[in-house]
This record gives C-alpha cells, sequence and structure tokens, in this order.
C-alpha cells in the first residue's frame, strides 16, 4: 500500500480553479493527494472504479466538488466507507442548488458538507487534515501549531489597533 492520500474528485475542470485552494493546505500538510476529473452522471462507472481503487491504495478521505444537482459526493459516499467531504460549487443559483444536494444526503449516506467554493475547498483540506490528524501525531501537532499561530495573529493586531486607538484619542 502506498503512503495515505486524500483524493480529490472534481465533475468538471471549470471546478479546478476553486479546488486549488485545497491544493495549497493539503500542500501546506505534507499530504499526498491526487485529483481526478469524474462524473456521477456522465462517467459513473469510472467513478465507481477510481473509488474502489483508491480505497485500496490508502486513501483516507474523498473530497468530491461538483456544482448543479451535485451528486459526486453522494455517488461517492454510496460506495465507500472512508469520509467524504462535499464541496458545493457555485454553477447556477449562487451555489445553493449544490449546497442543499450536498447537505441532504440519505441517513446511512454521510457527507460532510463545507462552505460553498475557495473556502469550502480550503475547509475540507483542513478536515481532511483533522481527520488524518486523528490517527498521526505529528499531523495533530501541525494542526495546532496552526491554530496557535493563527490565535498569535488575531492578537497582534488586535494589540496593533488598541494602540493606534490610543494614539487617535491621545490627539
Amino acid at each position: 500500500m502506498s503512503k495515505p492520500f486524500v483524493a480529490i474528485l472534481i465533475g468538471s475542470d471549470s471546478d479546478l480553479p476553486v479546488m486549488e485552494a485545497a491544493f495549497g493546505v493539503l500542500d501546506k500538510f505534507d499530504i499526498p493527494f491526487e485529483v481526478k476529473i469524474t462524473s456521477a452522471q456522465r462517467t459513473p462507472q469510472n467513478t465507481h472504479d477510481y473509488v474502489t481503487d483508491a480505497d485500496k491504495r490508502g486513501c483516507v478521505a474523498f473530497i468530491c466538488a461538483d456544482g448543479m444537482a451535485a451528486h459526486l459526493a453522494g455517488a461517492v459516499s454510496a460506495v465507500t466507507l472512508k469520509p467524504v467531504i462535499g464541496v458545493p460549487i457555485s454553477a447556477s443559483l449562487e451555489g445553493l442548488d449544490a449546497l442543499l444536494s450536498t447537505v441532504q444526503m440519505p441517513g446511512g449516506n454521510p457527507v460532510a458538507t463545507v462552505a460553498i467554493g475557495k473556502v469550502g475547498a480550503r475547509n475540507a483540506a483542513y478536515l481532511a487534515a483533522q481527520i488524518i490528524g486523528s490517527a498521526d501525531a505529528e499531523m495533530h501537532r501541525k494542526l495546532v501549531d496552526e491554530r496557535d499561530a493563527n490565535a498569535a495573529a488575531i492578537i497582534a493586531k488586535d494589540a496593533q489597533l488598541q494602540k493606534d486607538l490610543q494614539q487617535r484619542k491621545a490627539k
């Protein structure tokens, strides 16, 4: 079996610019990933074959991005017991149709659903890292360090704001 990885499936090449936001997060945490264009409706057998093969090769989570009817995450969830994270893409109705299609899965076939678009893509990658971190102490430490750094940045920004406000009052 190869090194554990995250599989990113996109319904169309037009989803790629959004999903590139996930690539950066996965790269930052040194998480290997694969990306595949596949469709629940147009290439169902290819989708099924890829998912079952990825399961055998050590995939730890699937991130699925799709717009409009957004059935890709559900189709993947139907053939794996690995976590599936759905990223709704804004292809119509500002992504609301994709959000509802992704989040409304039948009982027994869960799909973790994140925000629409690039923020969702980043959060999907963070969620995949957290899934890995639940069993990998090194990944867990990387996530804790990132959270601590984010908190420190906010504290520093607030300190600067308070200093600026004090200087403004002194004038």
